[in-house]
């Protein structure tokens, strides 16, 4: 039976009834008309077709669900095609835009010729991937990481977080952030039914050393109430490149286990540190680990961000929740990449530490990268906000003498915009990383150093330019 010998025989069974039933999905309609063959199949289907425009008009009435009503942008999509229209070098979004390492290309060539590679694996994670994330992550941590109970491979980082946090918020539940943050925790947050609380990092004396921006401890603990469910922050820190202290670290935990909330914590820059710092995980502060999930990406620890993979490790009573939610929206990521990725990460681990580790060497890129465009910044006199480890460098534009009406847009959104449309540099406003103290972020604006040689040249030469 060919296949439009079943769509016919399928729909002929089904009936008018079945039809008419289907019309109401306003998803597809708005989008699709039916096929003109399905319509001729059945006489009886035409007097429905007739309708269809009439059904359309009625799908326009019909509301969306409250919780995507505010969410119809996206920060990231406006950004990129206004770099793409105006034809932009593109330090605004943060992806690496260099070819990843020969060692990567060489897994995908040996990936492929696995049979089981093509096919559905295990949803809450491929095996060999699931086991060498547990043979990284167990020595950094002090304690063996069970790979099955443990941990969770999703599309992204992304869809880590959110199904961590849809997995643990009910409606009216407070969630704490520490901010400027990245833009997607509020939305989920929103989207679940909760209610985000923010607690900014303000810098303290010379705003210009990343070490500088901390918490008011005070302020901090003051945003905890009993209605506290769970706390988000990221280290090494977007957009302003700091790394949490042991001691911060020690501090955070104390307050979370104080008012027994839950962290989740994003450290997908892990492997962004510049050399001579350190990254500290709060899952190894002493009595940390039992109410801490943290986040992971593929993408940013080996500069393939188009792969869409990440996961989150933590105990098994938390883990398993995400994975519920994660099993039941995407089930499982895509088999071949995360068999990639697994060849990857037994490469670092038998690596770890030593010269030839493309962990050790991509903190030494990014170092590279973020003195580049410094240096830029700094011989135009612009301010910086020096960071030690992630993709970011915040940017004071206020030596530019730039003018604006502020009175209904935000200075730093204006001058994104004029960066990008007049002098062809895509850049990112601090203010879209705040939910509430958008005050602090001041002029500044974003740019991102993870970028070939040449893309920080071109953009360093129009930073200089605008300058003079």
């Amino acid at each position: 039976m060919t296949i439009r010998s079943r769509a016919h025989t399928f729909i002929s069974c089904c009936g008018t009834r079945c039809i008419s039933n289907l019309l109401p999905a306003s998803r597809c309609l708005t989008t699709l008309s039916p096929s003109s063959r399905c319509l001729s199949a059945l006489p009886s289907v035409s007097r429905c077709s007739s309708n269809l425009p009439a059904v359309s008009r009625c799908l326009s009435t019909i509301a969306p669900a409250e919780r995507v009503i505010g969410h119809e942008k996206n920060l990231w999509v406006e950004y990129s095609a206004l770099a793409v229209k105006h034809q932009a070098v593109n330090l605004g979004q943060g992806f690496p835009d260099f070819e990843p390492p020969q060692f990567i290309k060489n897994a995908w060539s040996e990936a492929v010729e696995v049979p089981s590679t093509h096919w559905y694996t295990r949803g809450q994670g491929y095996p060999r991937l699931v086991t060498a994330l547990s043979d990284l992550y167990s020595p950094e941590i002090g304690r063996t990481i069970d790979p099955l109970s443990e941990v969770v491979v999703t599309v992204g980082a992304y869809e880590a977080l959110y199904s961590a946090l849809t997995a643990f918020i009910n409606p009216g539940d407070e969630v704490i952030l520490i901010e400027p943050h990245f833009d997607s925790y509020s939305v989920v947050v929103d989207m679940c039914g909760g209610k985000s609380v923010y607690v900014p990092l303000r810098p303290v004396g010379d705003p210009s050393d990343s070490d500088n921006w901390v918490l008011d401890r005070a302020e901090f603990e003051a945003a905890f109430t009993n209605k506290s469910k769970i706390l988000v922050f990221n280290t090494p820190h977007n957009p302003v490149g700091k790394l949490f202290t042991e001691e911060e670290l020690e501090f955070i935990a104390a307050v979370c286990e104080k008012h027994n909330v839950l962290i989740i914590s994003d450290e997908v820059y892990e492997r962004c540190v510049f050399p001579g710092r350190e990254h500290h995980r709060i899952a190894k502060i002493p009595g940390a680990w039992d109410r801490t999930i943290t986040i992971g990406s593929g993408g940013k620890s080996f500069s393939t961000t188009g792969y869409k993979l990440g996961w989150a490790y933590g105990p098994a009573e938390l883990i398993t929740r995400a994975q519920s939610v994660h099993q039941t929206t995407v089930y499982s990521a895509p088999t071949i990449l995360q068999d990639v990725l697994a060849r990857c990460i037994e490469r670092e681990v038998q690596l770890r530490g030593q010269p030839e580790s493309y962990h050790v060497q991509l903190g030494q890129m990014m170092e590279e990268g973020c003195h580049s465009l410094m240096a830029a910044c700094r011989e135009g006199g612009l301010d910086v906000v020096e960071p030690y480890g992630g993709y970011f460098l915040l940017v004071d534009t206020a030596p530019l003498g730039l003018e604006f009406d502020t009175s209904q847009v935000a200075y730093d959104i204006q001058c994104s915009h004029w960066l990008t449309e007049h002098k062809k540099l895509a850049t990112i406003p601090l203010s879209l990383f705040f939910g509430q103290n958008k005050s602090l972020s001041g002029k500044y604006i974003r740019l991102c150093f993870a970028k070939h040689p040449d893309t920080l040249r071109s953009g360093g030469e129009i930073i200089r330019k605008i300058c003079q």
